[in-house]
């Protein structure tokens, strides 16, 4: 019997579908960088040492590959994974244009064969799988980065249901018991042939999608009613590709979706994506989330121009270069990974692991050049707990670095395979997806 049937039978055999428990949001981390898109935690007692054996609870396989982060709600975690299969003949990514001229990356791969994405659902108790649904199985629309994948987008959850994206091929909304109730096409979505990195954020009764193509000709946000997918806002952006996912940021007045981009940072309100200010952009291609404290937003990005700015929430009109801007900064960024803000410090970090401790509301620069103890590069992003910053390698080495304007590394815990994806902690555990297992680190229990 397959993975696939033997998982398919489980969930069918159900005599009533999965109903989500309820549990305080304090044990959940239900999208990209949990409960507010910032990757903080505020549960105690987490572990700060592991290794492959020491504090693991439970590992378990993961069919393909993802960089997509485990979701969490209650006594069920979601992923995301993608399996690539055979060539189709003919099969090609869309031409594409940078400047002038067609542009093809040296590392874009992937468009001419068929790919398979799908969501999965595990006990946060034990980790057994306990159904996977294929969203998708064909051609997909362009080519991906060859170090990424095609589910490289976090799936998000209201407690009642998933909603998973990819991109082109699709946004895909399953009950907890894997039924599909929804799903929906947005078009194709151009990425200059590098794949979709955007999660999808929750607000109220709406989805709320950044999809920013290309050149930025056809580049947009959209907002969908999560209980059927009907569209109920769109707000187009001429903004060139993004990976970046926008994040819900509370002003002292009112509630803005802040959403980044190459050309200009903007705000909307959320419920009408009415554009409510906006400011000169990162500069270059932008796939790093926005930090959001102390009534300020930083967006940043490394490549081609590395950038890093905070704006004062709650403005209106064009506020470049007027007092909303707070502060900049032209260095110390990073392209892959989300920087993060912790407390009274904004840490920016590149993709080797090298910090810089800002003040966030002044600016003022506490330290930099802050390293991890050996050489690594990153894609996922960091988190944070207990004053403490993990950092997870590609080498499946994750940093313990802490918090506060005084670099201080206080530990290193090894798993025995690469981590692209970034963590999720929950119900006093940490889940670590890695190349090839879901982890679930907690103190005091060994695999």
């Amino acid at each position: 019997m397959s993975f696939f049937s033997a998982a398919e039978l489980l969930s069918t055999a159900m005599a009533r579908p999965l109903k989500a428990r309820p549990a305080k949001s304090v044990a959940n981390w239900s999208q990209w960088r949990g409960p507010d898109g910032q990757g903080v935690s505020t549960e105690k007692g987490l572990p700060t040492e592991w290794s492959a054996t020491k504090n693991v609870k439970w590992k378990t396989p993961i069919e393909g590959r993802g960089y997509s982060s485990p979701i969490v709600w209650g006594d069920r975690i979601f992923l995301t994974t993608a399996i690539e299969g055979e060539i189709i003949p003919g099969a090609k990514p869309p031409k594409h244009k940078l400047g002038d001229g067609e542009y093809v990356h040296p590392d874009s791969v992937g468009a001419n064969r068929r790919h398979t994405l799908k969501v999965l659902c595990f006990d946060r108790r034990g980790g057994k799988l306990l159904w996977e649904r294929t969203a998708y199985s064909g051609r997909v629309y362009d080519d991906r980065h060859r170090k990424a994948t095609y589910a490289d987008g976090t799936p998000a959850t209201d407690g009642r249901h998933v909603y998973a994206w990819f991109g082109s091929e699709g946004l895909y909304c399953y009950d907890f018991g894997g039924k599909l109730v929804w799903k929906k096409s947005l078009g194709p979505i151009a990425t200059q042939g590098m794949g979709n990195g955007t999660s999808p954020v929750l607000y109220e009764n709406l989805v709320i999608l950044q999809c920013d193509e290309d050149n930025g000709e056809k580049s947009f946000i959209v907002a969908l009613d999560k209980r059927n997918g009907k569209e109920i806002w769109r707000a187009p952006r001429q903004v060139e590709v993004s990976w970046t996912t926008p994040v819900i940021a509370r002003a002292p007045d009112r509630v803005e979706l802040i959403a980044s981009g190459a050309q200009y940072i903007a705000a909307y309100d959320p419920a009408t994506g009415k554009e409510l200010w906006r400011c000169k952009g990162t500069g270059g291609w932008t796939v790093a989330t926005p930090l959001v404290g102390h009534g300020v937003v930083i967006a940043s990005a490394a490549h081609p121009v590395k950038r890093a700015v905070a704006i004062r929430l709650g403005g209106s009109g064009d506020v470049t270069d007027t007092p909303q801007v707070v502060w900049q900064r032209d260095k110390g960024t990073g392209y892959t990974p989300s920087s993060i803000l912790y407390g009274d410090h904004a840490y920016l970090m590149t993709d080797r692991g090298i910090l810089t401790c800002v003040d966030v509301k002044t600016g003022e620069v506490k330290y930099e050049g802050g390293r991890v103890p050996k050489p690594a590069t990153f894609s996922a992003s960091p988190v944070a707990y207990e004053d403490n910053l993990l950092l997870s390698s590609e080498d499946g080495d994750v940093f313990v670095i802490k918090a506060g304007p005084k670099h201080e590394a206080v530990g290193t815990n090894s798993l025995d395979e690469p981590i692209y994806a970034s963590p999720a902690i929950a119900n006093g555990a940490i889940f670590i997806r890695a190349a090839k297992h879901l982890y679930c680190i907690a103190n005091g229990e060994k695999n």
